[in-house]
């Protein structure tokens, strides 16, 4: 190899000198970054304090109270099981609530009366409400597409009304016919003497108690707790006509007693 000369090695310097260098420029461009990392984090940040009240106004807001059936403990359970079964088969559970309401009414009217207990009469009473639970149960369910105003008050007033014209009257007409019926009483005359003498009072004083109830019930209480609610105040409403069906009876010459039925 010859020996480089004086003229080559500095043509080899020159070139040396011209050729680009790649690395401080690294340097740079790495502080071009961090210059901008400083200026973003200096920059104010205007959209989270903003959001920051609103979620601490939703986190202190107080939560949506839950209905009175679910805030009763060891009842609510009951309360939620009834609804379920109402939902899935409600004209079974609409005949069983049925046949508690009136066998409790019954009861009650027996030992009012203070004789000793009937076991026939309770078991017309339950007949009777069994074959009434199910088209009272639809009459109170179409009753609810009724009527839905935008006024909360116009719409209760007219079902309200509704069912104390039409319902009451023809309720209670099944019911002393019926317990008629059961006695031996198969003629019409005995019949119609029985509702004369039990459905117009009995309709005056179920004025008296269903039209606060059933606005109350329409307006509060949800559609599968109806029939439960109805009921509490039920059993002493059929307390009052079991009682006011044994003083017809007791009126028109003890036919019961008689019977034996």
């Amino acid at each position: 190899m010859a020996p480089l000369t004086h003229q080559s090695a500095r043509l080899i310097f020159k070139r040396s000198l011209q050729r680009p260098h790649s690395t401080p420029a690294t340097p740079k461009r790495q502080k071009a970054t961090t210059n901008t990392e400083r200026s973003s984090r200096n920059l104010p940040q205007t959209s989270k304090p903003a959001s920051e009240p609103i979620q601490a106004k939703v986190d202190s807001a107080p939560p949506f109270p839950l209905p009175l059936h679910q805030r009763l403990g060891p009842v609510s359970i009951a309360f939620n099981a009834y609804g379920r079964t109402q939902k899935r088969r409600p004209w079974a559970t609409q005949i069983c609530t049925s046949l508690v309401i009136y066998f409790c009414g019954d009861m009650a009217a027996q030992r009012i009366d203070g004789e000793a207990y009937n076991p026939a009469r309770t078991a017309r009473h339950l007949c009777i409400g069994a074959v009434a639970s199910v088209p009272a149960y639809s009459w109170f369910m179409y009753l609810n597409t009724l009527f839905n105003y935008p006024s909360l008050l116009l719409s209760l007033a007219a079902k309200v009304t509704l069912n104390q014209l039409l319902f009451t009257p023809i309720f209670n007409s099944y019911f002393f016919s019926m317990q008629s019926l059961l006695t031996g009483a198969y003629s019409p005359l005995e019949i119609w003497a029985r509702i004369r003498n039990t459905v117009p009072v009995s309709f005056v004083n179920s004025c008296k108690v269903w039209p606060a109830v059933t606005a109350f019930m329409f307006a509060y209480v949800p559609a599968q707790y109806r029939a439960l609610f109805a009921g509490v105040v039920a059993v002493g409403w059929q307390s009052y006509l079991s009682w006011l069906n044994q003083r017809a009876v007791v009126a028109e010459g003890g036919r019961e007693g008689v019977s034996n039925v």
